[in-house]
This record gives structure tokens, sequence and C-alpha cells, in this order.
């Protein structure tokens, strides 16, 4: 029996196999997880309806496991019908849960279809697919080191 934050056998699995650089792909439920699946990622499916299982619940999770180097988010449209003039809500949450963790760096945001080929690279063990509603809730997490 586990007793961690973090218990989903999967995940776990992927987890312990990655190491430093591998990337984690946290993806809302509108990412086009059949078509934009890195080759050697493994697909974790914990949408099990709209707004559950959410992305910063599973970033949590995450953090209490793994520690990050990097975190990129998809830059979000300034023009057109999902355009946005201020970064979406969410990336507020996903600021807040990694200083909690103890990582100070910013986000860095990555256009649409740079972030999608980010997110579709070799690098990628683990794409876990979210019940997230919120637009541009999309986060690419890299594997940092942990220090002796």
């Amino acid at each position: 029996m586990l007793k961690g934050q973090l218990i989903h056998p999967e995940i776990l699995e992927v987890l312990g196999r990655a190491g430093h650089g591998s990337k984690v792909l946290i993806a809302d439920g509108n990412y086009p997880f059949l078509t934009k699946l890195g080759p050697r990622a493994r697909l974790v499916n914990l949408n099990l309806t709209p707004g559950l299982v959410d992305g910063v619940q599973v970033l949590r999770a995450l953090l209490s496991a793994i520690p990050i180097e990097d975190a990129a988010v998809m830059q979000y449209a300034t023009t057109g019908p999902y355009a946005l003039q201020q970064d979406p809500e969410i990336w507020a949450d996903f600021r807040s849960a990694l200083q909690e963790a103890g990582y100070d760096r910013p986000l860095t945001p990555l256009e649409r279809f740079a972030f999608y080929e980010a997110a579709g690279t070799t690098d990628v063990a683990l794409t876990i697919a979210t019940g997230e509603q919120r637009i541009y809730a999309n986060l690419l997490l890299t594997i940092g080191v942990v220090f002796p």
C-alpha cells in the first residue's frame, strides 16, 4: 500500500523509468491526444468527466514525486475566436502549485504549434489526459535532477 500523494501505478511506473530531461505533458480536455502524442509517450487517461480530474490536481500529484526543471505552457491567441487579452486564469494556479513545490522560475510560453511539436518529441515519456475544461491549460514539464 502506498501512502504518498501520487499512487497511480501506471504514472509511477513511467516516472520511475523517466529521468532528467524527460518530459511529462498534462493536457486539457481539448488537447488532440491521438494525433499529437509523442512516439514514446505513454498516454494515461484521467479524463473521467468534464472537470474531473483537473490539470492542477494532476500537477500537484506529480510535484510530490518529481523535481521540475522547466514548465512550458501553450501561448494563448490574442486574436480570433479563442483570443485572450491576459494570461489564462489556470496559469496562476499552475504558478502557485509550482512555487509551493519550490519551483521559482516563470512559465515558458511556447507558440501553439511549437508547443504541439515539443509535446510530440521522443523526450516526452508521459502524456496525461485530464478533464480540465479551462482553455490553454496544457503544461509540459521537464523533469529535473534529484541532488544528493
